[in-house]
């Protein structure tokens, strides 16, 4: 596997208990690159990324994410594999009854971060990189969507991850705060992060044009970039 490769899946199989849901796929992914996921409910953008992090068992081929092989991984290694990977919902999935700041405290004390004054430190930064720096008081009712989204795209980064994993990060939100979301997203790439993007949305794969992979018929293919009509043939296929 290549130095920058961070994401190498060849000729595997993804089930969901006993169901088929991908063959023969065949993926690479590099540092710093950001990749969309296309298709529609069910065709297996989210098993995709299930695999990747461990959810689902590699049963058949081969993968390796971040340095761990999908094939050989021990339970006792799972949470060290998705210490590496940072995850945003499209549900955000905060805890609502704590503010921002206790939010991402939860998710450094449970992942074994027991200085005060780094974990005091390591907030501010995250917070910072998603422009919430002066938000972390706030409880999340008070946050607009976008605003929440952001504190989960922090949470995701909190340890530093080689990979963000972002599945629907912008289905519960109006375009114009989807289009920050995705250029957040992109900027994180830009650090050297890769980033894989599920997503319904066509608009934002015409503005922020990348890489694009297409879950289709139980495969998983990449694609070039295709008309609106194209697009949403495809997903109500």
């Amino acid at each position: 596997m290549a130095l920058d490769t961070i994401i190498s899946i060849s000729d595997a199989s993804i089930f969901q208990a006993d169901n088929l849901i991908l063959s023969d796929v065949n993926l690479t992914v590099e540092k710093g690159e950001f990749i969309y996921v296309i298709g529609k409910v069910g065709s297996g953008k989210t098993s995709l990324i299930k695999t990747i992090t461990a959810e689902i068992p590699l049963a058949i081929g081969e993968g390796t994410v971040a340095g761990y092989d999908l094939k050989k991984l021990k339970r006792k290694q799972v949470p060290f594999l998705r210490r590496k990977i940072g995850i945003v919902f499209q549900d955000f999935q905060l805890l609502s009854d704590r503010s921002v700041y206790d939010n991402l405290l939860f998710v450094l004390k449970s992942t074994g971060w027991k200085n005060k004054q780094d974990i005091k430190q390591r907030i501010t930064d995250v917070l910072d990189k998603v422009g919430l720096k002066y938000k972390d008081f706030k409880m999340p009712h008070q946050l607009s969507g976008g605003e929440q989204q952001r504190v989960v795209i922090a949470r995701a980064l909190l340890n530093d991850p080689e990979i963000i994993l972002a599945d629907e990060p912008t289905g519960n939100l109006d375009p114009e705060t989807s289009e920050d979301i995705v250029r957040l997203l992109w900027d994180i790439s830009a650090s050297g992060r890769a980033v894989i993007m599920a997503t319904h949305n066509y608009g934002l794969l015409k503005k922020f044009q990348s890489r694009t992979l297409r879950c289709e018929k139980g495969r998983l293919n990449e694609t070039q970039q295709m008309s609106e009509i194209d697009f949403q043939s495809m997903m109500e296929m």
